[in-house]
């Protein structure tokens, strides 16, 4: 079990470095945001090389796959055109001189470490052979398929949201975005549980929770909610919305 890991780490540092090498080509880190979900991919597929092709092992590949491709286009195509993120260019500043070296550890290398922590639900959840509980597998599927629809549809909703030219400078306080403040990074949460579980189911590993938790604690506390907050705790608007909209667990309407 041990070489399989060593074979997606391998590989998924190599997409790293080349990705690197990239973005110092074209001065912009934001294209790593991009190859997050790629690299997903990359090690599902070659995990999925060595395990014996079940039920389990082939819907946690197609998971991961339709997670990954989905999660790069709608980074790609949010970002074509628009420089380099403003989290990656104020490192950048900061950085002075420095910046080639600390974009490789503090970014590049920082991130394919922890999709190494991650993906672990993902090659072992492939690789598993135990039988699963009917019970877990279908509880597993449901929570990736909620979390993936918060995750998608709430992406959707505010892609479709900037567009409009009334929208700028405005907050998004509609669809799933009216139940949380961050109706993707909370899909984006569930749907780890979700295939952690089928990945448990399969394996009887507990290890495969260190995925969801990683997940978790960046989102909640890291790179996700509070960097992206920081930026309209200004804001009047901003407030309200927040004092009115749970930050991550959606609100439940009752009619």
């Amino acid at each position: 079990m041990l070489d399989i890991f060593f074979y997606t780490s391998c590989i998924s540092l190599l997409l790293f470095v080349m990705t690197f090498l990239l973005a110092v080509l074209l001065r912009n880190n934001s294209i790593v945001d991009v190859v997050w979900g790629i690299g997903f991919v990359v090690i599902a597929g070659v995990a999925y090389i060595f395990s014996s092709g079940n039920f389990i092992s082939q819907l946690v590949l197609a998971y991961v796959v339709i997670w990954g491709v989905r999660l790069a286009l709608h980074i790609l195509a949010r970002n074509w055109g628009r420089g380099e993120d403003f989290r990656y260019a104020q490192w950048r500043r900061d950085w002075g001189n420095a910046w080639v070296i600390r974009s490789l550890a503090q970014i590049f290398l920082l991130q394919w470490l922890l999709m190494q922590l991650v993906s672990i639900p993902v090659v072992l959840g492939i690789i598993g052979v135990a039988t699963i509980s009917p019970w877990m597998m279908y509880l597993g599927m449901f929570i990736w398929l909620t979390g993936f629809f918060f995750e998608a549809v709430g992406d959707y909703q505010l892609s479709k949201f900037k567009k409009k030219k009334s929208s700028k400078g405005q907050l998004m306080t509609t669809g799933l975005w009216s139940l949380t403040r961050h109706p993707n990074y909370f899909g984006e949460a569930t749907l780890w549980w979700g295939v952690a579980l089928l990945a448990y189911g399969v394996s009887r590993n507990y290890f495969v929770f260190v995925g969801p938790l990683v997940i978790d604690f960046l989102l909640l506390f890291v790179s996700g909610i509070p960097l992206l907050e920081a930026k309209y705790k200004g804001r009047a608007d901003w407030r309200a919305y927040a004092k009115r909209t749970p930050a991550f667990f959606p609100k439940i309407k009752v009619v």
